[in-house]
């Protein structure tokens, strides 16, 4: 058994890490033989990854992972079988550049065509790359970026089926974020679930725009909600009567990106002396009742865990917080990020009083960790348990090298490494079927194994971390540290 780590002694080398983000070119459909354990038989579906794939363009390199193309890969289980395959996302930038040979398009972080500022100057056109998430709903397959439209993907084979408006929901100029929920018993639904998510047009007033979509796709609810002031929100959260969106404190000075000398990220800044603003929607489109807009010194947040209803007028949200915003440099690469100078993200529990518009915050966890999930019938409600990937060490920013679960009932931990030379993407709680308690289910990570180059899928049972994989699916490749993806209990693969 792992017990918690409380040295500060770096667990890993830096060389290691690098070559994580080595570009992937090789698209694979095939079953998988190489597997240690035993893969649950009654463990059923699939399990959908998105990611930056591609880190560089011919030997261009991009200038930061969050500008690289989509890299959709599929890991389907059926009767202790697995099957892998990953493709990229064809969006037409990735075509274009293929064909090309050489970056043809800005990043909004920061990548820039190559001829300097003049070459750059006044280009406004951004490369949807479609490298964010991926969830199957409503019988799509959707790989998503919050800047703009979902491209449609075949679920059987992963090719790319084009940008798609969901039958009509988006308009020219809408986009769909990366970071739908689903509320897994909408109350305005008679308990079926739906599909929340949103969009944000930021300016001077940024607006916020709300969708909610049935199961087989079909728009059930949608709202806009102007905020005062930019916002910049990757995240939101919800309950059964409410959206949260935390209002980062940051300002946006659009002219460098104008004039070609930065990317729209790049031109971003954290103001320290600020508040967040935590913004309460209701959900409920015949409700009377008005937005309310709390504040808290909440730093700069990225993910949400979840969020509950204590009662009509008290709230609670779990989020991962930054002391600062990680500015992007425009001269930086980030493989040598120095990770001592960067803050960590560190787990926030914020109560929100609706009456006094009042929030308190308290830290739960402050070593480092990100990608928080969650047993999806609680998403939205009281829950007991997180799964999160984590540092090794104990302070102190790293990169992500364990699994750690956080139990709120007790405040106990469970925690299980993969260092010096693993690292570690989002955990996905699965349920055990007709399973009824909270962490009756398995944790599927992808961990990257530097001493193969090479990647891994490991299976845990999620009530038990510290006693290790109980499965490790061996991949023929690496797969490059992703984002977001998604479990449906469907299986699809040739």
């Amino acid at each position: 058994m792992q017990t918690l780590e409380a040295t500060t002694r770096p667990a890993f080398n830096q060389t290691d890490w690098q070559k994580g983000y080595q570009s992937q070119r090789q698209e694979l459909s095939y079953v998988v033989d190489d597997i240690t354990g035993r893969i649950p038989p009654e463990l059923t579906g699939t399990l959908f990854r998105n990611g930056p794939g591609l880190l560089d363009i011919n030997g261009e390199m991009i200038h930061h992972p969050f500008d690289g193309d989509g890299m959709v890969c599929a890991i389907a289980f059926q009767n202790g079988k697995v099957h892998f395959q990953n493709r990229y996302v064809r969006t037409e930038g990735y075509l274009a550049e293929q064909s090309a040979g050489k970056i043809c398009y800005r990043g909004v972080f920061g990548t820039q065509k190559k001829g300097g500022w003049l070459a750059n100057l006044f280009d406004l056109k951004l490369k949807n790359i479609a490298n964010t998430n991926v969830i199957y709903w409503g019988n799509r397959l959707l790989a998503l970026w919050e800047a703009g439209k979902p491209h449609r993907l075949n679920p059987q084979n992963l090719e790319t089926m084009g940008v798609d408006d969901l039958d009509g929901i988006l308009g020219k100029g809408d986009a769909f974020s990366a970071h739908p929920r689903i509320d897994p018993a909408c109350v305005f639904d008679d308990g079926q679930p739906c599909l929340v998510n949103f969009s944000l047009s930021a300016g001077p007033v940024s607006t916020l725009h709300l969708y909610e979509l049935a199961p087989d796709g079909q728009l059930l609810r949608r709202k806009s909600q102007p905020i005062p002031g930019f916002a910049f929100i990757h995240d939101f959260a919800i309950t059964p009567h409410y959206y949260l969106f935390f209002q980062n404190p940051v300002s946006f000075n659009p002219l460098p990106f104008l004039l070609g000398q930065r990317g729209a990220a790049e031109c971003v800044q954290f103001q320290p002396n600020q508040e967040t603003k935590i913004i309460v929607i209701p959900r409920d489109p015949a409700s009377t009742q008005p937005v309310k807009i709390l504040k808290a010194k909440a730093g700069f947040v990225f993910h949400h865990a979840n969020a509950w209803e204590i009662d009509e007028q008290h709230l609670g949200i779990d989020s991962i917080c930054y002391p600062s915003f990680p500015e992007v440099e425009p001269d930086s690469d980030f493989r040598d990020v120095d990770f001592t100078k960067v803050d960590p993200g560190q787990l926030w529990r914020f109560s929100l009083d609706l009456t006094t518009e009042t929030a308190t915050a308290t830290m739960l966890e402050s070593r480092c960790v990100e990608f928080p999930t969650l047993h999806p019938a609680y998403e939205g409600r009281p829950y007991r348990y997180a799964y999160f990937g984590t540092a090794q060490q104990s302070q102190g920013n790293a990169p992500l090298q364990a699994l750690l679960k956080f139990d709120f009932a007790r405040g106990e931990k469970q925690f299980y490494s993969f260092a010096p030379h693993g690292f570690v993407t989002e955990p996905v709680f699965v349920a055990k079927p007709g399973e009824m308690a909270e962490d009756a289910g398995w944790i599927l990570m992808l961990v990257y194994d530097a001493t193969r180059h090479g990647s891994d899928l490991v299976i845990f049972d999620a009530a038990d971390i510290p006693a290790g994989p109980i499965a490790t699916v061996h991949l023929k490749i690496h797969i490059p540290y992703g984002l977001h993806g998604n479990w449906t209990e469907a299986v699809f693969g040739e």
